[in-house]
């Protein structure tokens, strides 16, 4: 075969393909296509009526002839009708075409046909309700998997974070600290491209007015003082950067992190005050609470807890991000009270002043102890051990006695290439298959984005 008439061939087949993939289940487009068809086909009719009228009612004169052979009559019926026909639907299809084309526009990205765009969009509408708890980048790391399954997401952050930026501006401005909810917006942004790099970016630590400020920080604060309440300042921030789903602090309260740690040499308790200086100071931690105590949890956090088909506690560190959210009684007693499919995710490594030498077992006891028991269904632990860790690192081992504790499931979900964190796409797959085999499917498997 001729190569030009190969490659033509080859490019019409793969055009009438990407045109046939409209027609796929679950788009919404083949309802309103046969609408439409619907109504232009009334319109001929009306129109062919009108016509045939005047060409029976009107005396012949020289354009008779002239339209007689214009609609084809010297040919059977049949045929007239596929002809007309398939040059209406052709126009039709065209038409169309070049009108989503110059509506979507703005829209369209190079290399990602629209038809892709609108699949994976519909797919993630329709995905599970999924809640996650935590906090720190383990929490965002985890978003940015989840969130090509499913637009239902809700991520619940601490408030308890009173270091760097975030410290200062709740302690100069008397905001709510923004930045766990700053990193998981900018990780359920559908495009994380210049405005997600804009709301993450960092001024340098020059001395001035701005010094070590993140740039979504001052952004949320500012929207603070706009709105005058903090929860919308964060929706505005999520429509403004194109999330999927929604952030939500635990409590609005203004709460501070308290621990008490034990010291090697030293009789009697440390106490240690705010998150950020939890893990700076030698010892063990021996217990944690907030203050002011039982703080009333956000009314949205604890409906999005109750309306879930999954709950996801963690990854994150495991005093100063996953348990200031536990420690709020309406997030513990909404987690008793849900009927989703609870887990907790355990950490991969543990955390420098915090977690020295703890098994997951250890992790899983510090959450009964601090918050009580019967807060999830299942214990997700990495069982790959691979890599060489920094010195001031551990792995978490699933050990024997935690199957004591509750059930179970460990798989590989390390990254490769960064040892001691987890795999986005490993562990939002492995939460998806686990949630699938307790309900049944609740959506279709992504497409992979190349």
């Amino acid at each position: 075969m001729n190569p030009r008439l190969h490659s033509w061939l080859d490019s019409t087949r793969q055009q009438v393909r990407g045109l046939l993939r409209w027609l796929a289940p679950g788009l919404g487009v083949k309802r309103w296509l046969f609408l439409l068809l619907i109504g232009i086909t009334l319109i001929a009719v009306g129109l062919a009526i009108a016509v045939l009228d005047v060409y029976r009612t009107t005396p012949e004169t020289w354009w008779l002839p002239v339209l007689s052979t214009l609609s084809l009559r010297f040919l059977p019926r049949l045929l007239r009708a596929i002809i007309f026909g398939g040059l209406g639907v052709g126009m039709i299809g065209f038409g169309l075409w070049g009108l989503n084309r110059s509506i979507l526009a703005p829209f369209i990205r190079p290399g990602r046909p629209v038809v892709d765009a609108i699949a994976r969009h519909r797919r993630r509408e329709r995905g599970p309700r999924i809640v996650v708890i935590g906090g720190g980048h383990g929490l965002s790391t985890l978003l940015r998997g989840l969130k090509q399954f499913t637009a239902n997401l809700t991520a619940i952050v601490t408030v308890a974070d009173d270091g760097g930026s975030s410290g200062r501006l709740r302690d100069s401005m008397g905001v709510l600290p923004p930045g766990d909810i700053r990193n998981c917006l900018a990780a359920l942004s559908d495009d994380e491209d210049l405005i997600t790099q804009l709301f993450q970016y960092r001024f340098g630590s020059d001395g001035g007015t701005f010094d070590g400020h993140s740039f979504g920080n001052l952004f949320i604060t500012a929207l603070t003082e706009l709105t005058g309440s903090f929860e919308e300042a964060v929706a505005e921030s999520g429509r403004v950067m194109g999330v999927s789903g929604q952030v939500l602090p635990s409590t609005l309260n203004d709460v501070q992190l308290v621990a008490d740690k034990t010291l090697p040499m030293v009789a009697g308790d440390v106490r240690v005050h705010g998150e950020s200086r939890i893990p700076t100071v030698q010892g063990k931690v021996r217990r944690v609470w907030l203050e002011p105590n039982n703080p009333p949890g956000f009314p949205s956090a604890v409906r999005a807890i109750l309306q879930a088909d999954m709950i996801v506690i963690g990854p994150g560190s495991l005093y100063t991000s996953i348990l200031p959210n536990l420690l709020v009684p309406d997030i513990a007693a909404a987690l008793r009270s849900t009927p989703a499919f609870r887990v907790f995710v355990c950490n991969v490594t543990t955390q420098p002043g915090e977690t020295d030498g703890y098994s997951c077992a250890e992790h899983v006891r510090a959450l009964f102890t601090h918050a009580g028991e019967d807060l999830f269904d299942l214990v997700v632990a990495n069982d790959c051990i691979a890599g060489e860790l920094p010195s001031d690192l551990q792995w978490v081992r699933p050990s024997a006695d935690l199957d004591q504790l509750a059930p179970v499931y460990a798989t590989d979900v390390a990254a490769a290439d960064q040892p001691g964190k987890h795999d986005s796409a490993k562990l939002s797959q492995a939460l998806i298959d686990l949630l699938q085999a307790r309900t049944g499917p609740l959506l279709d498997a992504p497409a992979r984005d190349n």
